[in-house]
Order: C-alpha cells, then sequence, then structure tokens
C-alpha cells in the first residue's frame, strides 16, 4: 500500500513537472523574439535630396541602393537595411541632362567615406544629401521632414 502511495505520488510529481518545463519552453518560445526585438537597432529607410545640377543615377550607403535622383531634386524612400558604424561608404553616379549629353559631359563616378551621425532611438529616417563640389551630408531624423537647415551648407568633403 505504501509503494502505491509512493508511486501515485511521483506519478503527479513528474506530471507537474512536465506541465512546469511545457509551460516554461512555451514561455520562452514566445518572449524570446520580443526581447531580440527591443534590443536590435532597426532597419533604415534612407531618403535624398540633390543640389547639384546633374542628375544621379544611382547612388548606394554601404551597397544599400537608394536609387536615382533628377538635377536639384528629390527621391523617394528606400526600405529597410541596418545600417551602423562610425562611418559609412557612399558611392554615386553622376548622370547628364539631354544639355548635358549634347554638350558631352561624361557620366563620374564616385565614392567618399562619410561619418554616420548618431542615431537616436526612433530614428528610422537618414536623409542623405548630394552637395556641389561631390560633398556629402547625413543625418538621422524621426520621420521624412528634413532635418538639415533650409539651405544647404557649403562645406565640402
Amino acid at each position: 500500500m505504501i509503494d502505491l502511495l509512493k508511486d501515485t505520488h511521483l506519478r503527479k510529481s513528474w506530471r507537474r513537472r512536465k506541465i512546469v518545463l511545457s509551460v516554461v519552453a512555451l514561455l520562452f518560445c514566445y518572449a524570446t523574439p520580443k526581447i531580440l526585438e527591443l534590443l536590435r537597432t532597426p532597419g533604415a529607410m534612407l531618403t535624398s535630396s540633390n543640389y547639384t545640377d546633374r542628375p544621379i543615377s544611382f547612388f548606394s550607403v554601404n551597397d544599400f541602393g537608394g536609387g536615382n535622383l533628377s538635377a536639384m531634386g528629390g527621391g523617394g524612400i528606400v526600405c529597410c537595411r541596418k545600417i551602423v558604424g562610425k562611418s559609412v561608404r557612399v558611392t554615386w553616379t553622376l548622370g547628364r541632362t539631354g544639355d548635358q549629353l549634347r554638350k558631352g559631359v561624361q557620366k563620374e563616378y564616385h565614392e567618399l567615406n562619410v561619418p554616420l551621425p548618431h542615431r537616436a532611438r526612433g530614428d528610422d529616417y537618414l536623409h542623405v544629401r548630394f552637395l556641389p563640389g561631390n560633398a556629402v551630408e547625413l543625418k538621422w531624423s524621426s520621420n521624412l521632414i528634413s532635418p538639415f537647415d533650409s539651405e544647404p551648407s557649403t562645406t565640402g568633403p
């Protein structure tokens, strides 16, 4: 009789342990992605503007393609990729307007290492600004409104 009670007690004990382990496993499976989501740096969206007299056929930030820009124009939004580090490599190709093509202006390929500004929590948009003299400026913001001054700076690379 004592052996039977002991066996029943052990079965109940193991059943409770299995239930507790199952609940812990389910919580772990649910909580792990949530915790990782809180800790990771989210992907960035690129938006751009061109303050030069030449169109930009293509540009990229650390090989994250940003598309093309008309001369003295703005671009759209490209989503989403993680951009981290102290600096980034910006590459771009200067295209030609029809008039520039007729005048014999050639395409130009450029590459520049640019310091990556500090990114605050909630900053999801990296604004890329192309300036005359093959200069590039970068700034983070939490929305599509440009964080740059109303007029582009005249500082070089």
